[in-house]
């Protein structure tokens, strides 16, 4: 401070940027808020492909409802043309988000840096809660598949212990390591699709093309857009855990294309064999329908494959969404909009483990409940979010061009708001379709998501709760700088 307090006015300034470029630069190494993994222990390409895929979809399962309501031509275009006008929208903002603010939190952290703390805190809510609820139905998912093995987990005691002890070892999954999460997402990947490749190379001889122009009878558009709209979101999951990411400014576009390509193809190819092959009416594709119709294509062995692939990609689903969901919470915390200890790291993993234990509770009680409306409401809460997260990225677009974007959207202000302009009419017509009851519950939601944001406003300033200090929109700017200056000396953007 007396060495800087002799030097000129601009060599101040100049010493002072320097200074706060280096600290940016260690901020944006360690996840751009707080102590990130250990260089040794991030997330490469290939285990983050696979998580943004289990964060996603986890496969074709749950995609039969498309073919139940419209019928078959309908669902094989609906998952032909969506991905483009909602899959790659939704991941191309992310891409560019994610390298120019490589931070943990994704989503709250673009929200807080455009509209201020509050937009920050509620998108924090709309985000978590949807995932959070998302999460809770795979344990109950994979107690009812392995019911069909074992009976007695169908109900009662043994079905609670099978919740219990399935929510248990994932937590303590998530718990070892996001590398080790990452590679296990690998082997489930490819462990629960491949009865699928089996399933189109066995249908390929049976098929028809004229099947593919069925359509229903009686159609029912809203469960045909709710389910290519289930099946095909939580793109911006893999933000949350961007600081984790190895070379972010190159890996994660690269993942986000990777994951989009095999999501599409791995519901296309499926629906395009199993619809040209079995001739069945649309009404018969209720869920699980994929078992059987591989058990008429192939034979029983084939079925029995696909529903231990269903539990495998459950078990899939599950990991990806709470470790998205946990480092949303140290995200948070990081910005001091929770309290400290949810950036508490585990010392010998280095992950989040209070975030974890929290996320883990509250999807593990919500198991428990039969919520269809509350799936809704989420499904409502999500569209929320990316409304605000769309709103980000045109705002930042406009208002920060001179932000640092290590991958950019290849389109000026006009091509980035149009986009966004199709999605967000989508998110519009599925929030304008839901029932009184969605709208009553995502407003409850909303509001304990204000309530929890001025209550860490009060304890913040009465001392009630350790805060990190967070941070302001010039230190973010100087780590995206500083992160973009040591990716280009090292190539990776």
């Amino acid at each position: 401070m007396a060495r800087e307090a002799h030097l000129g006015g601009d060599a101040a300034a100049a010493a002072k940027d320097k200074n706060a470029e280096a600290d940016a630069l260690a901020a944006a190494d360690g996840g751009g808020g707080g102590a990130s993994a250990a260089g040794g222990h991030k997330l490469s390409l290939v285990p983050l492909i696979f998580l943004i895929f289990f964060e996603v979809a986890g496969g074709p399962y749950g995609a039969e409802p498309a073919v139940q309501s419209a019928g078959p031509l309908y669902a094989l275009l609906g998952f032909l043309v969506f991905p483009f006008i909602w899959a790659v929208p939704e991941a191309l903002v992310t891409a560019e988000l994610s390298t120019a603010m490589p931070g943990n939190g994704g989503f709250v952290l673009w929200a807080d840096r455009a509209f201020g703390p509050f937009s920050g805190s509620l998108m924090g809510t709309w985000k978590y809660v949807s995932g959070a609820i998302n999460g809770a139905a795979f344990p109950a998912l994979c107690a009812d598949y392995l019911a069909r093995v074992v009976p007695a987990v169908g109900g009662g005691g043994p079905r609670i212990a099978a919740i219990v002890a399935f929510n248990v070892a994932l937590s303590f999954l998530n718990y070892t390591g996001l590398t080790v999460v990452g590679w296990a997402a690998v082997g489930l990947g490819v462990a629960s699709l491949s009865p699928f490749l089996f399933m189109s190379g066995a249908a390929l001889p049976k098929i028809r093309p004229r099947r593919w122009g069925g359509v229903a009878a009686e159609k029912d558009w809203k469960l045909f857009f709710n389910t290519l709209f289930w099946n095909l979101n939580y793109w911006d999951s893999v933000s949350t855990m961007a600081g984790e990411v190895e070379r972010p400014g190159k890996t994660l576009p690269k993942a986000l294309v990777a994951a989009v390509s095999m999501t599409s193809l791995g519901y296309l190819l499926p629906l395009m064999a199993a619809t040209g092959a079995v001739d069945v009416a649309p009404e018969d594709w209720g869920n699980g329908f994929f078992a059987d119709a591989a058990g008429m294509i192939a034979g029983r062995w084939l079925k029995y494959w696909i529903e231990v692939g269903a539990v495998l990609s459950s078990i899939g689903l599950y990991s990806a969404t709470l470790s998205s969901a946990a480092f949303q919470l140290l995200g948070m915390a990081d910005l001091g909009l929770l309290p400290r200890v949810f950036a508490a790291r585990a010392p010998v993993f280095n992950t989040p483990w209070v975030s974890i234990v929290a996320t883990s509770a509250i999807t593990l009680g919500m198991s428990f409940f039969s919520f269809n409306n509350i799936v809704a409401a989420a499904n409502f809460l999500y569209s929320l979010g990316m409304l605000l997260e769309f709103a980000t990225f045109i705002w930042l677009r406009a208002k920060r061009p001179d932000l640092p974007r290590p991958y950019r959207v290849p389109a000026r202000l006009p091509g980035a708001v149009a986009l966004c302009l199709v999605p967000s009419a989508f998110l519009v017509f599925v929030m304008a379709i839901a029932g009184w009851k969605v709208y009553a519950i995502s407003a409850a939601f909303t509001a304990a998501g204000v309530g929890v944001y001025y209550l860490m406003r009060l304890c913040k300033a009465r001392g009630c709760l350790r805060f990190s200090d967070g941070g302001d929109d010039e230190g973010a700017a100087a780590a995206a700088a500083a992160y973009q200056r040591q990716g280009s000396r090292s190539g990776d953007v």
